[in-house]
């Protein structure tokens, strides 16, 4: 056997093995969806149909028109993106100072700034919890906005990305005149844009995925994202409405599925460039 023939085996067997994983991955999602579309008495039928005989949208209209999941999701998104951009602005300016200045006690507060990476987040929750309600943020999306925005990963991710940028680049825009903010803005965004998509979308899904934040903070029912919408389609004594449930879920990753697919290729670009870089 030629050696040629033995690589195009192995990419077959390779490839065969990738797709067996991802049709095992995506089979909870096809299986989402088609529930999604079942009356409650066609869900647990046997044997399962991941194709519905009767494709209903009673679900849909329910939680739509009754549940208001489209005010769930505009709830949600609000605050996804205000946390994602605020985040996205704290985290760059501080990993730009951090990687560019000098200053006394630098070395000592960023190392400060990654020891609190390791605190757990349950030990903050009740310190967190009397702050925000002293301040009267309580039942109010700014609860869930701003005190992630200075994020210590993210700060020490971009420190790490600005430090490879060169410093002669910024001593010419000084040279030129201009401002420190204005070399952050027009200079360092976007030569650090495709890592600001990739890091950016990890904040984004991570706003739009929480649960406990909202749980403990946002009380009014008009005021619930997706995920406190989606627990509390879950039924008393046992009982849950399984095609509400699902129709709901699926709303929930439309946008998500949809905001991948538009910035998939930025996405690969920032994580090649941050490999490169690295």
């Amino acid at each position: 056997m030629s050696v040629q023939t033995k690589n195009i085996l192995l990419n077959i067997l390779l490839y065969t093995v990738l797709i067996l994983i991802s049709l095992f991955m995506i089979l909870p999602f096809v299986w989402m969806l088609s529930t999604s579309f079942k009356l409650a008495q066609d869900i647990f039928a046997y044997p399962p149909k991941f194709i519905p005989d009767n494709p209903v949208w009673e679900n849909y209209k329910y939680v739509i028109f009754e549940r208001g999941a489209l005010r769930n999701l505009y709830n949600t998104a609000f605050i996804s993106i205000l946390s994602t951009v605020a985040t996205l602005f704290f985290t760059t300016l501080g990993g730009y100072g951090f990687a560019k200045f000098k200053f006394p006690g630098r070395d000592a507060l960023f190392s400060f700034l990654l020891a609190t990476m390791v605190i757990p987040g349950a030990v903050m929750l009740v310190p967190s919890f009397i702050i925000i309600r002293n301040i009267g943020w309580v039942d109010t999306p700014w609860a869930l906005i701003i005190p992630g925005a200075a994020s210590a990963f993210g700060i020490f991710f971009f420190r790490q990305f600005i430090s490879t940028i060169s410093d002669d680049l910024i001593d010419a825009a000084r040279i030129d005149g201009a401002s420190e903010f204005r070399i952050y803005w027009n200079v360092i965004l976007p030569i650090i844009a495709p890592a600001m998509t990739s890091i950016g979308l990890i904040f984004f899904m991570g706003s739009w995925n929480a649960y406990q934040g909202p749980r403990i903070y946002l009380t009014s029912p008009s005021k619930f994202v997706m995920t406190q919408a989606i627990m509390s389609m879950q039924g008393s004594a046992g009982f849950t409405a399984w095609g509400e449930y699902m129709a709901l879920s699926v709303i929930s990753l439309v946008p998500l599925l949809i905001l991948f697919l538009v910035f998939q290729r930025r996405i690969v670009e920032g994580i090649m460039a941050g490999a490169v870089k690295g």
